[in-house]
């Protein structure tokens, strides 16, 4: 089977990959280089996480997506994720940290409740004032995400896909499983895979109101002396309150310490507005005045930007649409099921998952964690 992938992003080159060891060709287009410095996908590092909140079906995917990582990590020759284990602060609305916990529990994930000496033991650089709840979760990680992209397009080059960079598609065909590219020139394949990130809505028509681009900043910060080791040690941080927070990737792998905002700004195109203002870096640093201590003396090395895809309940779309698959609205938190989404647009593709199946995991809908392991095992083993 002939398919063409639009975008080279985590979920593109995922599906690429798993059609590729199918013995699939695969032709892929990006618009711009891989990593695409704009993409989704592409940034020092991503979080993988077993806390959920109430969106309970995205916990009982992890085991799932942790074992389509192991896969890629064979195919790569190396593994590209660092553990760090989990720390859940909440303040305030405790809802999000309670039904996560309680996931933990239903999950069989080593997690406990921290005392305030606990906490200040476990990680002396943050602030108690206002906590309200502190747990540790013995499970998460960072995963080195342009690291992965990167190697992930080595590899399928080396595998025999056709990666075409600085290529945009400017219009598609479902029906006929087509593409239009910017020089005019069509390309026809067997089936068609759409996973162009935050560009979706600018190619296909049943994104459309569905999605919406959105503008987010992260910054990375260098921690004062008397705190450097702490970070160097330190687990994800995930402070999170109702629909806001912060959450924190600690500087695994000689990496940044980074800090990012937990909501979306739902505004912007991913082509324009891509630098950040001091304005927006000076809000996000004070948003950790009362997190981090001694927060003066950080020092911010650099405030990035991307765009995430966000749909309005934040759950995946993955669907078949005539002879295209549709992957889109990952909405910041897909990064860590990247390769396990690619297996399953790959499944469906193939035949060996159904699209009502795939299209129900990808939203979280599936709750009961015997099922979610016999539908993802179809496409992993």
């Amino acid at each position: 089977m002939r398919v063409i992938v639009i975008g080279g992003g985590i979920m593109g080159l995922s599906t690429a990959l798993a059609l590729c060891r199918k013995g699939h060709r695969v032709t892929i287009f990006e618009q711009h280089s891989i990593p695409n410095p704009m993409g989704s996908s592409v940034d020092q590092h991503r979080l993988i996480r077993h806390p959920y909140g109430e969106m309970g079906g995205y916990a009982r995917l992890i085991g799932p997506a942790m074992a389509a990582w192991e896969r890629l990590w064979a195919d790569l020759g190396r593994s590209y994720f660092y553990k760090t284990g989990t720390l859940i602060l909440a303040r305030e609305n405790l809802k999000w940290a309670e039904s996560s916990l309680s996931d933990m529990g239903a999950l069989g994930i080593d997690h406990a409740i921290l005392s305030p000496d606990q906490l200040a033991l476990r990680a002396p650089m943050l602030k108690p004032d206002g906590v309200e709840l502190a747990a540790w979760v013995n499970s998460g990680g960072a995963l080195l995400a342009r690291e992965i992209v990167g190697a992930m397009a080595r590899n399928l080059v080396l595998m025999g896909a056709a990666v075409h960079t600085h290529t945009p598609v400017i219009d598609i065909d479902t029906v006929r499983a087509a593409v239009t590219l910017e020089d005019g020139s069509r390309v026809r394949a067997d089936r068609l895979v759409v996973a162009a990130g935050p560009w979706v809505r600018d190619i296909c028509s049943s994104a459309q109101g569905r999605v919406k681009p959105s503008r987010q900043l992260v910054l990375y910060l260098k921690p004062p002396d008397i705190y450097a080791e702490a970070w160097k040690t330190a687990p994800m941080i995930l402070d999170i309150h109702g629909d806001g927070g912060i959450y924190a990737v600690p500087p695994v792998a000689s990496k940044g310490l980074k800090i990012g905002d937990h909501s979306f700004s739902l505004k912007g195109h991913p082509s324009t507005n891509t630098v950040a203002k001091e304005s927006e870096i000076s809000a996000l640093f004070e948003a950790c005045r009362q997190r981090l201590d001694r927060l003066d003396d950080y020092e911010i090395e650099s405030g990035e930007i991307c765009f995430y895809t966000v749909e309005k309940n934040e759950r995946f779309i993955l669907e078949a649409l005539d002879k295209t698959v549709l992957l889109t609205g990952f909405s910041g938190h897909g990064f860590k099921f990247g390769a396990l989404m690619g297996a399953m647009a790959s499944g469906v593709l193939t035949g060996t998952l159904t699209p009502d199946d795939a299209k129900a995991l990808a939203a979280g809908s599936v709750l009961d964690s015997a099922e979610v392991q016999r539908l993802t095992s179809l496409c992993l083993d």
